[in-house]
């Protein structure tokens, strides 16, 4: 089929063309003429299918055919709720490629920067609204939105929304657009949360589903190397010296993982740049665009910004971490081998990762090969121990001769002992002299003496707990009142 068989009008046919598609996708076969009929839409389709076209022109096709009053401003009649600022930046360019002919005004809104540039263009009046659920709500608190008029709802990357903990916005944004409406719901998985999503939302949807997010495309061959975790920034570079690399988009865990890829890289002399949720959004769409401009080879993420990023003829992929979940390793690896073309995943597996390779082989159904032989290969690696499971006791002695260390630990005691109870009838013989013999007072004086002479030695021995007296009363505590 050809998108000239999709009943499309002919500025949109235009603007196709000088996109230079002539095929749609399955994604885009299957949910273009549903949705221009005016269904809503249930679509399950993994990154790189085609998805955002999917929903984008026949939107555009429906709001260019409704007469539009010049002498009001223009109210907002589809509205995109996004995950991701990445993600509603690339789904504005997209309504702008396709809409390029049309009479179609587009606004996108999201948090990070300052919002008067955005309010400025809704005051102007704009169709399709693409936002973030955080600054969407926000200009609505601030009266510079209303969503009364909405037509056309849309809610991308559904899973990524509620992962990123953004349901109770979405439940907002819900009750404020009209109740008679089409709303299309795109995921590239299908948890519970979804499709009870999807059913309190969708009234009788044409379901589709294009690729199970189990799959991984065949253009894209992929490797995997076992390798110690302090040894994996050494291999990224060497692997990236290798001319073949033109781009590469490297994901990690964590964004100061990715800041620490990233440095070691540009100390090598790879021309780099990090982009995560730390960011600012100024600093994140010139890293983006500087990727994309071929300025830099080597873009580091992390999965927030995973579904965020399209680079056309994105040669390779590297899983510098893997990640906890199997469906993200095929959402990171379909950022290449798109449009049939080829493309290279890369993952480095330390010990501790062995068990989410695992869980990754199981989901797509084949083992992934493994790189041998290669300089910082595991095998070569000295073992490891876990320091932390060791049970220490310090400043433990264990003996050699527990027999003899005993009967010496049992001769010493009774010598104590002895000696103990030898001080302890010569204390109570003074005293008892002291108590009662009132006469003798040379005894007397001797035994205070003596006693004087006992404190005096405690007193050089032993550091009093306070400097205060004894017998010097302290003045009571005072209680809360």
């Amino acid at each position: 089929m050809l998108f000239k068989e999709l009943n499309l009008i002919e500025p949109i046919l235009k603007a196709v063309e000088y996109e230079k598609y002539e095929i749609p996708t399955p994604i885009q076969e299957q949910a273009i003429p549903p949705i221009l009929e005016g269904r809503d839409l249930l679509g399950c389709a993994q990154t790189g299918t085609g998805k955002t076209a999917a929903f984008a022109v026949p939107i555009l096709q429906i709001l260019s055919s409704e007469p539009i009053n010049t002498k009001k401003v223009r109210p907002i009649r589809a509205l995109i709720l996004t995950p991701t600022r990445e993600l509603a930046v690339q789904i504005m360019e997209s309504f702008e490629a396709y809409g390029r002919y049309t009479n179609i005004k587009n606004c996108v809104v999201f948090g990070g920067v300052a919002q008067r540039p955005q309010t400025d263009k809704l005051q102007a009046g704009v169709d399709v609204l693409i936002a973030t659920p955080g600054r969407l709500l926000d200009l609505i608190n601030q009266k510079y939105i209303d969503l009364q008029y909405v037509k056309c709802f849309v809610l991308d990357e559904a899973d990524r929304m509620l992962d990123m903990g953004f349901g109770q916005d979405v439940k907002k944004v819900i009750k404020l657009v009209p109740k008679n409406r089409q709303t299309l719901l795109f995921s590239a998985t299908m948890p519970s949360e979804i499709e009870k999503l999807a059913n309190n939302l969708l009234r009788d949807p044409v379901k589709v589903s294009v690729t199970p997010v189990s799959s991984t495309v065949d253009t894209i061959e992929q490797s995997v190397y076992f390798v110690d975790k302090k040894d994996k920034r050494t291999l990224l570079v060497s692997i990236l010296k290798d001319k073949a690399v033109e781009s590469a988009l490297v994901f990690t865990r964590t964004k100061h993982g990715a800041d620490r890829v990233a440095k070691a890289l540009i100390t090598a002399g790879i021309k780099t740049q990090a982009i995560h949720g730390d960011k600012s959004q100024g600093a994140r769409q010139y890293a983006l665009n500087s990727f994309k401009e071929k300025k830099i080879r080597v873009l580091v993420a992390t999965d927030i910004a995973a579904r965020g990023i399209d680079i056309d003829k994105l040669s390779h992929v590297f899983n510098f971490d893997l990640p906890d979940s199997p469906e993200t390793y095929v959402h990171r690896i379909g950022r290449t081998g798109r449009a049939g073309l080829e493309g290279v995943s890369i993952t480095f597996c330390d010990e501790d990762e062995k068990k989410y390779l695992k869980g990754v082989e199981k989901l797509i159904g084949k083992k992934i090969p493994v790189v041998e032989n290669h300089k910082f290969s595991l095998r070569d690696s000295a073992p490891t121990t876990v320091k932390s499971a060791e049970k220490r006791t310090p400043h433990t002695i264990v003996p050699q001769n527990r027999t003899s260390q005993n009967k010496a630990s049992q001769n010493r005691s009774m010598q104590n002992n002895s000696q103990s109870r030898t001080s302890n009838n010569t204390q109570n013989s003074s005293g008892s002299q002291n108590g009662f013999s009132r006469n003798n007072a040379g005894s007397q004086n001797k035994s205070t003496q003596n006693n004087a002479s006992q404190d005096k030695r405690v007193v050089q021995n032993k550091k009093p707990f306070s400097s205060t007296p004894r017998d010097k009363k302290m003045p009571p505590r005072r209680g809360n009142t």
